[in-house]
């Protein structure tokens, strides 16, 4: 016999699982678009106030297959960093817009490799950022990032320092 206990455990761990699945199917929508959230999520992948484009943190999914872009954490940097690339393309920017950024990495050890990958990304044009470690990620990745962009006609209005 059921408990009224254990079938609300069993509830809630099918719940958690469809939020899994819910996320991956809302990063692996097609790259000529970015991918649309699950109506279920409580937030939207990209917001654009003004002159400013707030990205939602992002993972290594590749939308081609749906999985993560490999086991490493520099393959999985290069493919967050174009699932948020391609969030801003459809908001009307680019990586070299980008003003902020916040990485998630779920082991600091990985630092330097993450960061190798991320300067091979952003090129000249780098961000502000602050990098925390945290204990765990949504399907297993090694990272999320992410990013507050300008629309790309402001990008003559930023100043690097």
């Amino acid at each position: 016999m059921i408990t009224a206990k254990f079938r609300s455990a069993l509830l809630l761990a099918a719940v958690a699982v469809l939020v899994c699945f819910s996320l991956l199917a809302a990063q692996s929508a097609s790259k000529k678009k970015a991918p649309l959230p699950s109506s279920d999520l409580p937030f939207s992948q990209t917001v654009t106030a003004g002159d400013f484009i707030f990205v939602s943190g992002q993972i290594g999914i590749d939308p081609a297959t749906g999985k993560l872009a490999g086991a490493d954490i520099a393959s999985q940097t290069r493919q967050v960093l174009a699932n948020i690339e391609r969030h801003l393309k459809a908001a009307g920017s680019d990586l070299g817009a980008v003003v902020k950024t916040t990485v998630f990495l779920k082991n600091l050890a990985d630092y330097g490799a993450m960061n190798e990958a991320y300067k091979k990304m952003f090129g000249s044009s780098r961000p502000a950022r602050a990098t925390v470690e945290v204990s765990d990620l949504v399907a297993g990745a090694l990272l999320e990032i992410d990013a507050i962009a300008v629309k790309s006609g402001q990008k003559s209005e930023l100043e690097r320092k």
